[in-house]
């Protein structure tokens, strides 16, 4: 195949072919067209060029990035809608099992009353709970907690159809994937094994490679010193005719070193912090009548770095609302030292890009120097290079949305 992305070239004459049952995770740096790819193969884009050959009568089910739901339906009601037909008895019992599991107990509650992770989760439901040939999902852990993408890798492991997804989870495709395709200078390269075994065969490929070319040019000058110092030779001219003729038939292979760059990230402070960062005393929260925090009390240290985990996204979520002062606790305080400064990258972010700003404008609003200069040195350092800058924020897919909140 060969496609388009407004005028970037994402796929250059492409090709790859899967077997039934096997269990293949998409790699590639942001903006490869990893999500663009799975809606070609799920039918819901046509490529420039080239095509899709499924087995007849294949039925596919397709897990967006960020999915959409009737605003107004329940949560059972979007299950049903996202089922493509009226589900029976079975299927409902198993929905809610499947969503008690994953975390979303309240079926009347309405979708417009869900979080990012409850909608990513319901979604997910939706795509599972009906059998079919070839599931197609797009970056499924995100905002998963670990029990959550637990579940997830062992039902996907014991699935015996065809699994094609995309995850930035190396642990993930590690434990899920038989196979790894590499989108590379709009090239699609297949490798048989999990993420670990990509990386390790990559590696290997790239040394083989540079170890036949260096054979190869030993062997060139080898061939060039023989025709130089016999080719006016009468008794040796023969043999430097048929040198010649061995030299024009070397090629060396064509080593292009990936494509994939690291981001330069940063966080300096202003100034040396003292010891005392964060005291937090006996936070609760109430939200719609639910107690999500209850009397929380905990000290941050100075080298301390902490992860909350668990399955109460809304607790972990609200706690960070309140310490970066987005709402109030019912009860309870907290203090940053007064050397501390703090940055706050939230969970749902969509709304933040929901404009036709450039990317410069758009970062240039954070900046404490409003230089453009300045600004693109930002993002360089978070690899949108030159005329990057100039793209739509709304046009940029999850990871340089990452990118930029970063």
């Amino acid at each position: 195949i060969t496609h388009s992305y407004t005028e970037r070239k994402l796929f250059d004459e492409a090709s790859f072919y899967l077997h039934e049952g096997e269990k293949v995770g998409i790699i590639g740096i942001n903006g490869t067209g990893k999500s663009t790819l799975l809606k070609i193969m799920a039918g819901l884009e046509i490529p420039d060029e080239g095509q899709v050959i499924k087995a007849a009568n294949m039925m596919i089910h397709y897990l967006p990035q960020n999915p959409i739901f009737n605003e107004e339906d329940t949560v059972l009601e979007s299950v049903q809608n996202m089922i493509h037909h009226h589900a029976n008895e079975d299927e409902l019992v198993k929905a809610k099992a499947m969503m008690t599991r994953l975390g979303i107990t309240d079926f009347e509650q309405k979708t417009s009353e869900l979080s990012g992770g409850q909608r990513k989760r319901l979604a997910l439901v939706s795509v599972l709970i009906t059998p079919c040939d070839i599931l197609i999902l797009d970056e499924p852990t995100n905002h998963l907690d670990l029990d959550a993408i637990a579940w997830l890798e062992e039902f996907l492991i014991n699935f015996d159809n065809t699994v094609i997804v995309v995850s930035h989870d190396r642990y993930f495709l590690n434990k899920v994937c038989t196979h790894i395709a590499d989108i590379d200078y709009g090239k699609i390269q297949l490798y048989a094994g999990n993420y670990d075994f990509w990386y390790e065969s990559s590696q290997l490929l790239i040394r083989q490679m540079k170890e036949a070319n260096k054979k190869k040019e030993e062997k060139i000058k080898e061939l060039q010193d023989f025709i130089q110092r016999f080719s006016a030779n009468a008794s040796k001219s023969k043999q430097a005719t048929s040198r010649k003729r061995a030299l024009e038939k070397i090629e060396l292979d064509d080593i292009r070193p990936s494509s994939r760059k690291y981001p330069y990230i940063d966080f300096r402070p202003n100034r040396e912090i003292g010891n005392d960062v964060l005291v937090v005393d006996g936070i609760s929260k109430t939200i719609d009548g639910v107690k999500v925090l209850d009397n929380i009390s905990f000290i941050l240290g100075h080298d301390d770095k902490i992860a909350f985990v668990g399955s109460n996204e809304a607790a972990t979520t609200t706690l960070f609302r309140i310490l970066v002062g987005e709402i109030e606790p019912d009860e309870g305080s907290f203090k940053w030292g007064v050397t501390t400064s703090q940055a706050y990258f939230p969970k749902d972010s969509g709304a933040e890009f929901n404009s036709d700003s450039t990317i410069v404008e758009w970062l240039t609003q954070y900046s404490p120097d409003p230089d453009t200069t300045y600004v693109r040195g930002f993002l360089g350092r978070m690899l949108f290079a030159g005329d990057d800058g100039m793209k739509k924020v709304k046009v940029l897919s999850g990871g340089e949305k990452v990118r930029c909140l970063l």
